[in-house]
């Protein structure tokens, strides 16, 4: 039930993810810095994608997606609809994995992060998977802002 609700927020919230990359008028001010600003609403969105298709998807769920993280800040004029495409699969990939563990696996320790970056000795699944919804919260929050700049 728990990781139901769980799936269920990280759903909720790339649909919300999504509404925003939709909302970027002209498309190609997504990709658009600044000054004053160090990152676009399209490496934004690249990121929070790489990062839960990372820590879920092949760490919880051995997708075998394989992570970049500069990609995820230096790639550039990437189409909508391609980012579109990209959220729809993380969406897809979060969804399946919380779909296959078991509440009481989610008081297990969560290893694949280092704890100490969060303040902690070490950290349960529970605990990672709720930082990783508010890690993803705040970018959807910068890019919401990114975008009514532009």
């Amino acid at each position: 039930m728990i990781t139901s609700a769980i799936g269920g927020i990280f759903e909720r919230e790339l649909n919300k993810l999504a509404e925003e990359i939709k909302l970027y008028t002209p498309e190609e001010s997504i990709w658009e810095v600044k000054e004053g600003i160090k990152n676009s609403g399209g490496n934004l969105c690249l990121h929070i994608c790489g990062n839960l298709q990372h820590f879920i998807g092949t760490v919880l769920g051995n997708t075998g997606y394989v992570r970049n993280r500069d990609k995820e800040f230096s790639d550039k004029n990437i189409p909508v609809a391609v980012l579109l495409k990209e959220i729809e699969t993380t969406k897809i990939a979060v969804v399946k994995t919380l779909e296959g563990i078991r509440d009481e696996d989610l008081d297990k320790e969560y290893t694949d992060f280092p704890a100490h970056l969060l303040g902690k000795e070490n950290i349960t699944k529970f605990y990672f998977l709720a930082h990783l919804i508010s890690h993803m919260d705040y970018h959807i929050g910068q890019i919401n802002y990114h975008r009514r700049m532009m």
